[in-house]
């Protein structure tokens, strides 16, 4: 597939960063989230799922997992990191997520980690809509929005969560978590929100 923007700088220090995600651990990221995670075994799609990370946490919670990663070095290291017989990695990139739409998934639950703050507005008009279209009924979408300054090569864009909210409503889903917090790498420049959308 032909790279997408927002991936640029990743592939490079894929490696590098694997080790940076990998230092912080699933439970610590997702906690103001993690009640939102269904209990019984689901459908859960990563978006932008990097070194599989929560992919693979989602995957030994006992949840059948499809880890997206369009970067091609990312998504070997996180299938040499986290082999597993419930996750299954695949190579599609938002906006359009053309691969899953084009099988047919439907997921109790998206999640997108430090993802969406890569699409421009356009895109992200795109991407909702791709990601609506990939919700069964009562399906959720829980998302991070990164607040900062732009790192030196990257495409990034702070997006409010009230605009992703908005846009989610466009789409027939509805808000029913939104939390803000500290950076976790403890940059004091940066800062989190942290977005559950539901269908129905």
């Amino acid at each position: 597939m032909t790279p997408v923007s927002g991936t640029q700088g990743y592939g490079e220090n894929a490696a590098a960063l694997a080790d940076q995600y990998e230092s912080i651990a699933f439970a610590d990221v997702h906690r103001d989230v993690a009640h939102l995670i269904p209990a019984a075994p689901s459908r859960i799609a990563d978006i932008g799922a990097g070194s599989g990370r929560d992919a693979a946490a989602l995957a030994r919670m006992g949840h059948a997992v499809v880890a997206v990663e369009p970067t091609p070095e990312l998504r070997q290291e996180g299938q040499r990191r986290h082999a597993l017989p419930n996750l299954e990695w695949v190579d599609d990139a938002l906006p359009d997520l053309a691969l899953l739409r084009r099988q047919g998934r439907a997921f109790d639950v998206i999640m997108l980690t430090a993802v969406w703050m890569h699409l421009d507005a356009n895109e992200r008009r795109q991407g909702m809509q791709a990601l609506a279209a990939l919700l069964a009924p009562q399906g959720q979408i829980l998302m991070s929005l990164r607040h900062g300054p732009v790192p030196p090569g990257r495409r990034m864009f702070d997006v409010p969560a009230q605009e992703t909210i908005a846009l989610a409503a466009d789409h027939g889903l509805s808000s029913h978590h939104l939390s803000e917090r500290e950076d976790m790498l403890d940059r004091a420049d940066v800062s989190w929100s942290f977005l559950g959308l539901r269908r129905g």
